[in-house]
């Protein structure tokens, strides 16, 4: 299982750990994180992830995410202070996208998010 962090800074993702703030107060760093499961049958491309009101903040993820991997994703620092919950969807090899989902990255933070077909 990789891990993987967000970078807004660079707009990419990277290897190594973070973290992000709740909604209700900020966080430290390594203590938020999620993981993310490709059910599909295409590789995951792009992931890209926005608080109410902003704009899409894309993960390079350096490769990608392979049909059948799950990857642990730790937020930066630098997000603290972000909202909780928030739009999360994900680009696949074969070009589609899956609908905005709705998620509190706050919440159960080891179950992961699942991405199908």
């Amino acid at each position: 299982m990789g891990r993987l962090r967000w970078n807004p800074w660079a707009g990419t993702l990277a290897v190594a750990s973070a973290a992000l703030a709740a909604g209700s107060g900020p966080a430290w760093a390594a203590d938020w994180y999620f993981y993310v499961q490709n059910d599909s049958r295409s590789a995951i491309t792009r992931l890209e992830v926005k608080q109410k009101g902003g704009s899409w903040g894309r993960f390079d993820l350096d490769g990608g995410i392979a049909a059948g991997q799950k990857v642990r994703i730790d937020w930066d620092a630098s997000t603290n202070n972000q909202d909780c919950k928030q739009s999360i969807r994900a680009t696949f090899a074969d070009g589609s996208s899956s609908d905005p989902t709705k998620f509190d990255f706050c919440a159960d933070l080891d179950t992961p998010i699942v991405f199908s077909d």
